[in-house]
């Protein structure tokens, strides 16, 4: 058994493929059966990244890409890093202006799309930004096509380093405009490595990437760490949760990493056969995990669920429960891994155990601050630590998260925490999502609100007497809405301002 590479293995992205061995299957297309080994992967990197180098690409560019998960978009990635440029994946559903936004945010050198599709994202670039179309041939190398031309030849260029930025994404934008967010390439590498030594991954393992790879969830939980382990990753270019149970026992899937959504979606769409007895942990991520989606995990999967905590500032994990046989604690999302955690008062000073305060971190993977935004910057880090905007407590060494700061409802001087009341509203088993926000109230200053989408028949008034049951009377929902689907971003985190618009607007047209 291969287990993860060394430190000194070096810091930048092209050394992920160090971690296999030549011959071995690095990446796997369930739907279709293609397969790479890693001299295949590391060839076509290589000659990507001289193509890309004939179309214009220089050390410290940008890159966009808007592409479907698939191998063609990891050899991009790594091909790009290997230059020494950023690559910015986008969600490729976005809308027009969407797109419009982000890429007038970057300033991509270069927009990447799928030969013929998204128009939207034609349209939205205009003239401003060159677009190479990429014309994929199934299990062979894929073409780059700029003004009707195939670049069918590479020329040399300058290797990219440990302090150039690999991938610069946005933050979700749920409490405030997206930031940009570089993430060096010595940041991504540390965080894999995290990843693959918390984790004990080795080259026998294989990952089923069920999350997207415009995200550091996917991108580096699901491939990166297991490309630094040697290790195989299963990548459906379309997930499908009923697929997924096949696939899984008939790659022999060893491990997974979803957001809870994505869990839920699986867990309900299981066959007869159940899981592959090759499953030795399913980690957790992006959102709260509910006590009763872990439990009902547990007993689907047959391996023990490990929720994580992590963010696109960190290049992704922060914080996770260990393997069986060290202790887990539910409701906590663990220990920190490869990077320092703290809880911090108002005036950034350290609080004990059991103390309610703002997470704060610094490590190697941290990203060394927003892009062209000082005044976040300012906000955002004090001596060398990052104020990640959550509240949290330290329990014995594990993390437990009660929610956003900016979250926060102030009703009468107390303040809430709407992370601690979805608890409670997902644990009736008539729920199968909830979300908690404030709504403006001239006596309390604001009132409590929620939104639940149902799973079984259940009406406001018993889910407020549920509520009462197990919060203090100020902390019940005033109004339950019931809706038929809860907004969340592709990588499952709440949108509360979403859902209080949505409400607002609907009581507005009553």
């Amino acid at each position: 058994m291969k287990e993860a590479t060394s430190h000194a293995d070096g810091e930048q992205v092209a050394a992920l493929l160090d971690g296999g061995e030549g011959g071995r299957t690095a990446l796997v297309v369930p739907e279709d059966g293609q397969s790479l080994t890693y001299a295949q992967l590391g060839s076509r990197v290589g000659t990507l990244a001289g193509r890309l180098a004939a179309a214009g690409v220089r050390r410290g560019d940008r890159v966009a890409l808007a592409l479907p998960n698939g191998p063609e978009l990891v050899q991009l990635l790594l091909a790009i890093a290997a230059i020494g440029a950023a690559a910015a994946p986008l969600n490729p559903a976005y809308t027009p202006n969407e797109i419009a936004f982000h890429l007038g945010d970057v300033e991509p050198r270069l927009l990447v799309l799928p030969a013929g599709e998204l128009a939207a994202a034609r349209t939205a670039a205009g003239s401003g930004t060159a677009i190479v179309d990429l014309v994929m041939h199934g299990a062979e190398l894929p073409d780059l096509v700029v003004d009707g031309e195939e670049v069918r030849r590479g020329v040399a260029f300058e290797a990219g380093g440990p302090d150039d930025i690999g991938l610069l994404l946005h933050t979700s934008g749920t409490t405030s405009r997206p930031k940009q967010v570089p993430l060096l390439q010595r940041n991504l590498m540390a965080s894999s490595r995290t990843i693959a030594g918390h984790y004990m991954l080795a080259n026998e393992d294989v990952s089923f990437c069920a999350m997207p790879l415009f995200h550091v969830h996917g991108l580096v939980a699901s491939v990166f760490s297991a490309l630094i382990a040697g290790g195989t990753v299963v990548l459906p270019r379309r997930f499908s949760p009923r697929r997924f149970w096949q696939q899984a026992r008939n790659h022999g899937v060893t491990w997974l990493s979803a957001d809870p959504t994505l869990h839920r979606m699986i867990l309900e769409r299981v066959d007869e056969e159940g899981a592959p007895d090759t499953l030795r942990f399913v980690r957790s991520c992006s959102s709260a995990l509910s006590p009763a989606l872990r439990e009902r995990s547990e007993q689907v999967y047959g391996a023990p669920m490990l929720e994580a905590y992590g963010m696109t500032e960190a290049s992704h994990q922060v914080t996770s429960n260990p393997l069986p046989p060290a202790r887990r604690v539910p409701g906590s999302v663990g220990v920190a891994t490869g990077t320092e955690v703290r809880v911090v008062d108002r005036l950034r000073g350290l609080l004990p155990e059991g103390s309610a305060g703002e997470v704060v971190i610094r490590g190697p993977g941290v990203t060394p601050g927003y892009r062209n935004n000082p005044q976040a910057n300012a906000e955002a880090f004090f001596d060398g630590w990052f104020r990640t905007g959550d509240l949290g407590v330290m329990e014995g060494g594990h993390l437990r998260l009660e929610g956003r700061l900016k979250e926060m409802i102030l009703r009468g001087g107390e303040n809430i925490s709407p992370a601690e009341i979805e608890d409670v509203l997902r644990a009736h088993p008539a729920v199968a999502d909830a979300v908690c926000f404030g709504v403006e109230d001239e006596r309390y200053g604001e009132e409590v609100a929620a939104a639940v989408v149902l799973s079984g028949v259940v009406d406001e008034r018993l889910l407020r007497a549920h509520c009462r049951e197990r919060l203090a009377a100020f902390k019940v929902p005033k109004t339950i809405h019931i809706l038929p689907s809860i907004p969340r971003t592709p990588t499952g985190k709440l949108q509360r301002r979403r859902v209080a618009a949505l409400i607002a607007r609907r009581e507005q047209g009553r």
